[in-house]
């Protein structure tokens, strides 16, 4: 079974930021459908305009728009029934319901303060936590 996924908006900008680092590759893991990715519409919403942002302008609008692109391609949408308010940050309630909707088995953030440990049957990790579980895994199916 698939690994189901939630990511944070702050690894999808990390990820943009520097090519070569763990949050990179995680998305890279799941454009390459090696994890399932969630999102919902206000997910995606955030994903366009967060990267913009003017503290973020060395990332080229090419490389978001290509970013976003790809993960239009693989995401699932979903649409959760119910809000949330368990987040102390009102956005992160939307990756909180993503997660519940979707039975995702890990959040990924950067910021694991702003969310619980875990929500129902959702893990709240980093981006090199999901790198470490896909290395266990496959070492495991050899």
């Amino acid at each position: 079974m698939m690994i189901r996924t939630v990511f944070d908006t702050n690894v999808i900008v990390s990820a943009l930021l520097a090519r070569g680092g763990a949050e990179a590759y995680a998305l890279d893991l799941a454009v390459a459908k090696k994890v399932e990715m969630y999102v919902t519409a206000p997910i995606l919403r955030e994903y366009e305009q967060v990267p913009g942002r003017t503290k973020f302008k060395r990332i080229r609008p090419e490389t978001i728009r290509s970013a976003l692109a790809r993960i239009r391609h693989v995401a699932i949408v979903v649409k959760p029934s119910k809000r949330l308010e368990i987040s102390p940050d009102e956005t992160d309630n939307r990756f909180i319901e993503c997660a519940e909707t979707s039975d995702a088995d890990y959040l990924i953030t950067g910021n694991k303060r702003h969310f619980p440990e875990r929500w129902k049957n959702t893990t709240v990790i980093g981006a090199s936590r999901l790198i470490e579980i896909l290395i266990d895994a496959t070492a495991m199916d050899v």
